[in-house]
């Protein structure tokens, strides 16, 4: 952990005079120096557009890129690369998928079944493509344990459903969704499945191939990339019947002065230049990943989820939101303080050190289910330990003490 740590030089700095405690992962993850030092030396050294270009930078610029998409084939385990198209994040991604498959696909009348827990990114395009094709938008619920239920989802999805859209982990509640099980169920009625990877690629292991869905989104920065880059993966045969996202450069196969070809996969998809620097970094990412292990990665969050819970738990005049078993959870943990605002309490702890997140989450479909209009958020990653979750144990003591008295004791 103590190598790990020096990886990410941001978190050794005070704030507010305390020690950092970086809790706001899953909004976005720091990044390690071989994800930046991979950014610099691009840029200092092979920086050029990609394809077509006959001169050495733009050979090994486009080496660079290519490498970077056989890299993210590879850490979910596509069958191949023309399956990974590089975009903007995961909400560019599933937007991608709503924009070509669904308005080709879905008609009045079909069925489009999602979670109550998705964030809006997973939410909003398939609501607005409900909307302006006459379909029906159908949520699956929660179980009293705060997981989805998979009976009245097997109610829910039948032969009118044409796209089942659920994110493979919860944003706000952490929880790990049984994805595989749900695209089995879609297949069965004819319907695709769509994975929402944003909080489950950076966190566990994933495989495209055995999870068995039709397309999956996710996004770099979660997995200490950089902004602006993230992946779509989609099964070739559907990709390859999809019409084009975006028009113009790149994507072209030839183009007439009245009508065009298109370019072969997955090019079809990257119109104009791409956030090519960003792709390379992302692959540095995979690699950082990778070399310490995803199955590391989860046990080490279990183990932190594991120790926080019970004692989270425990405190007076906390609740908790999710699920309380470690193993079908991410390293995220929403919870509310009685009687403060979760505003107030990140404010607090912010005063502490501790960054964590306060708010909706962009998940307010899943706030209103839930009776409430925002909890506060910690969320962990691979660089957190045992020690950080004390500090926030320790901080929202604190705050406790701090409202309820109006003075916070002395250092």
């Amino acid at each position: 952990m103590n190598e790990i740590q020096k990886d990410f030089p941001i978190l050794n700095q005070q704030v507010n005079d305390e020690q950092l405690v970086y809790l706001d992962n899953a909004a976005t993850a720091q990044r390690p120096t071989q994800v930046t030092t991979a950014l610099t030396e691009f840029y200092q050294t092979d920086n050029a557009n990609v394809h077509r270009g006959v001169h050495t930078l733009a050979e090994r610029a486009t080496a660079d890129y290519e490498a970077a998409r056989r890299k993210l084939q590879k850490f979910i385990n596509a069958k191949e690369p023309e399956e990974v198209i590089f975009t903007k994040g995961t909400t560019d991604g599933l937007n991608l998928v709503a924009s070509t498959y669904g308005q080709q696909n879905v008609k009045a009348g079909d069925e489009i079944v999602i979670s109550i827990t998705e964030h809006h990114s997973n939410l909003i395009p398939w609501q607005q493509l409900a909307l302006e094709k006459g379909a029906t938008l159908k949520y699956i619920h929660l179980t009293d344990d705060g997981e989805l239920d998979l009976d009245e989802a097997a109610k829910l999805i039948t032969d009118k459903t044409k796209i089942v859209a659920v994110a493979h982990a919860s944003n706000v509640m952490g929880t790990i969704n049984p994805i595989k099980q749900l695209a089995k169920l879609a297949h069965e009625h004819g319907a695709i499945f769509v994975g929402d990877g944003a909080q489950s690629v950076p966190h566990i292991a994933v495989d495209v191939q055995d999870l068995d869905v039709d397309f999956y989104a996710f996004s770099g920065h979660k997995m200490m990339g950089p902004t602006g880059i993230g992946i779509l993966y989609g099964k070739r045969a559907l990709l390859e019947a999809m019409k084009p996202y975006q028009y113009g450069g790149e994507m072209i196969g030839f183009v007439h002065q009245f009508e065009s070809t298109w370019a072969e996969l997955p090019y079809k998809f990257e119109a104009g230049t791409q956030n090519i620097a960003g792709a390379v970094g992302l692959g540095a990412a995979a690699d950082y990943l990778t070399e310490i292990g995803m199955a590391n990665v989860t046990a080490h969050e279990q183990e932190i989820v594991n120790y926080l819970l019970p004692k989270l738990e425990a405190m007076d005049g906390v609740t908790v939101y999710g699920p309380q078993d470690p193993a079908k959870h991410t390293g995220v943990v929403a919870f509310n303080l009685d009687g403060l605002h979760p505003h107030d309490v990140a404010t607090a702890l912010d005063m502490e050190g501790v960054a964590v997140r306060a708010g909706h989450h962009c998940a307010q479909p899943l706030m209103e289910y839930l009776g409430l209009t925002a909890t506060a958020r910690a969320s962990f990653y691979l660089y957190n330990t045992k020690a950080d979750a004390d500090r926030l144990l320790t901080a929202l003591q604190e705050t406790k003490e701090f409202f309820k008295h109006g003075s916070i004791e002395t250092k």
